[in-house]
């Protein structure tokens, strides 16, 4: 089982990076380009994740969507992601 991060990580810092970082950064164009540049990354990211996701589909492997480094097991079963059908 190949434990991947949860997918609302990303939601969630892309969230407050748009709605509430990048209003306040506008006004100076160095730190709102960096911020643009942070954005671009975390999509960039979570869309290599569903890649993966779909690669572990393909291959047969299945996956797990971790809220934290220390979820508990009885937690991962809510999160599990067979490729069995």
């Amino acid at each position: 089982m190949i434990p991947l991060p949860s997918p609302i990580h990303y939601e969630a810092v892309l969230q407050l990076l748009e709605q509430q970082t990048l209003p306040i950064v506008r006004q100076d164009p160095l730190l709102a380009e960096q911020v643009q540049q942070l954005i671009i990354s975390l999509r960039k990211a979570a869309a290599q994740q569903k890649q993966l996701e779909a690669s572990c589909q393909q291959a047969h492997v299945d996956y797990e969507f971790r809220w934290s480094l220390n979820q508990s097991e009885s937690e991962l079963a809510t999160t599990e992601h067979s490729t069995v059908s």
